[in-house]
């Protein structure tokens, strides 16, 4: 890790991470926010029922499907590296307003596109905006967070994700097979729209990080932690990559799997991989939010590691509902791992570093979340469909158990 660009050591409870007081304007912000980071994830996973469409009207390889997604994965990941921590140093709204900007810009690119290049300058559009968003959404969840529910910020930012997700994926599934080829123009114009409502919207938030020094440096790529955050981190990095290894293997395989090797012939069947996974974990991480961080935390990589070891054996009997029943017991892990984390650090970070340390934490989980899923794609043609979610499986469950027994094991916190 590198050194955080203040080299000081964080007081161990600084009077700074009090929120503001901001009164009504901060709770309607607040609330803004969230909405703004369901829809941010919900434009994240709304295209994947629509891949198997593409592929079959564009003759597209599994490899070209695999370098649509990977661009995604490595413009979202240098986004981070370079500019994850922008908004500590121009302002969450600046921030925020031209991620979605160029959000709705890459959502328009990909509803028109009809050749390969298309897709991928869309995909890298969408990877650049969230990116973006991403840190600095997160950072304006903790800077919003109502005084009077501590800890509510750790919940939101774990929850919104998968509740984004889960309904960006279960909606594209239901306007495709209501719709046929009018969905694209329901499902992408809806989402233009809204993003750029959100980026307008944006600047009625009050502003909780005001411009300061330091915005060149911070552009030099890196993955900056401040000390007391970085422990903690560190140690709670294995249970994010599991989870989000996790995300991966269904987000990119689930609905293949579901169509070609359990028979779900609708979009719907397909694209509900997705959302039981996201949609079991959300309600999962609030109903655990009371307890602490260490229990969490091994709840979520315990059930990773069972969910997944049942989606196996379900795939190997051929049994769509049980596969969906497994499905939704990893995604209680999917979203209680990563939740446990959030309420690791959050405490522990200063406003000033808020961006920059979501920033590193998104890396990480963007990196176990693509780059499994990209190796996956490229096997696929050679092993076949199921022997590489077999051995993708066997790669989660042991990342899984491992991060589990690492937090049984060690420290009590």
């Amino acid at each position: 890790m590198v050194p955080n660009k203040s080299n000081s050591l964080v007081d161990p409870i600084p009077a700074t991470l009090t929120p503001p007081d901001l009164g009504r304007p901060g709770r309607r912000g607040f609330r803004l926010v969230l909405v703004a980071a369901t829809a941010m994830m919900a434009g994240a996973s709304a295209p994947s029922p629509f891949y198997p469409v593409i592929q079959a009207e564009l003759g597209f390889t599994p490899v070209t499907t695999t370098v649509v997604f990977a661009v995604y994965a490595i413009a979202l990941l240098a986004t981070l590296l370079v500019i994850g921590s922008v908004s500590d140093h121009l302002g969450r709204r600046p921030a925020i307003s031209a991620g979605f900007v160029i959000l709705a810009l890459s959502v328009v690119l990909f509803w028109h596109a009809g050749a390969v290049a298309g897709f991928v300058a869309a995909r890298v559009l969408q990877g650049v905006a969230s990116g973006l968003l991403l840190s600095a959404l997160s950072a304006a969840v903790v800077d919003l967070e109502p005084r009077d529910r501590p800890g509510s910020a750790a919940v939101w930012n774990a929850v919104t994700p998968m509740v984004g997700l889960a309904t960006g994926a279960l909606v594209s599934g239901i306007v495709l097979d209501l719709s046929g080829h009018s969905a694209a123009g329901a499902v992408f114009g809806t989402l233009t729209v809204a993003y750029l409502v959100l980026a307008a919207a944006v600047w009625t938030v009050p502003e909780t990080s005001p411009r300061h020094e330091g915005l060149l440096a911070s552009l030099r790529p890196r993955v900056a932690l401040p000390r007391d955050v970085r422990t903690v981190f560190v140690r709670s990095a294995p249970a994010v990559f599991a989870g989000w290894a996790t995300g991966g293997l269904y987000l990119s395989l689930g609905p293949a799997i579901v169509a070609t090797e359990l028979h779900g012939s609708s979009h719907l069947s397909q694209g509900l991989v997705v959302t039981l996974l996201a949609g079991t974990g959300a309600p999962a991480a609030y109903l655990i939010r009371n307890r602490s961080p260490r229990v969490i935390t091994l709840f979520g990589t315990t059930a990773l590691a069972v969910g997944t070891t049942a989606t196996l054996a379900a795939l190997a009997l051929g049994s769509l509902p049980l596969y969906y029943l497994a499905v939704m017991v990893a995604g209680s892990g999917f979203g209680t791992a990563f939740f446990g984390v959030l309420r690791s650090i959050t405490p522990l970070t200063r406003p000033e570093d808020r961006a920059e340390v979501f920033a590193a934490v998104f890396v990480v989980s963007y990196v176990a979340f693509g780059v499994p899923a990209v190796v996956a794609g490229l096997l696929v043609p050679h092993l076949g469909l199921a022997a590489t979610a077999y051995g993708y499986g066997a790669v989660i469950i042991a990342l899984a158990t491992s991060a589990a027994l690492m937090r049984r094991f060690g420290s009590r916190d």
